[in-house]
């Protein structure tokens, strides 16, 4: 008989009850938190962890380039910006540049907390919405 992890079976659960709102901002928190390890890698000398958690942080920017709907007008615009980290991040895992990482790291943050700001705007509008009706 499996015994289920508690943790494993909330964090799925999170996953599948969460938003696409929500799940975006799942996707850029993992890139950071991809990006922090491959950080923490370099430093150690461990270039095998580098090249697992920038690959992880490249297939999330994948993942954000693939799923934009291009018939949106700012689409455009993040697939440039999402076109131009995914290549940092390869440039950041040949080179082992911490410099290079900061950088992407900075923009995710930006990326990240903007949504962030959009849930938190959205929420409030569909709660005075909900109170109006």
């Amino acid at each position: 008989m499996a015994i289920n992890n508690p943790y494993q079976s909330y964090k799925q659960n999170s996953i599948n009850t969460a938003s696409p709102g929500e799940l975006t901002l799942k996707l850029y928190n993992g890139c950071l938190k991809f990006i922090t390890l491959a950080k923490k890698a370099i430093q150690d000398g461990s270039v095998e962890a580098k090249n697992t958690n920038l690959i992880k942080a490249q297939n999330i920017i994948n993942e954000f380039m693939v799923t934009l709907n291009m018939d949106v007008k700012v689409s455009e615009q993040l697939m440039t910006m999402y076109d131009y980290l995914y290549r940092r991040l390869v440039e950041a895992n040949v080179k082992s540049d911490l410099a290079i990482l900061e950088e992407v790291e900075g923009f995710i943050t930006e990326l990240r907390d903007t949504w962030k700001e959009v849930i938190q705007l959205n929420r409030q509008q569909q709660f005075s919405q909900s109170g109006q009706a």
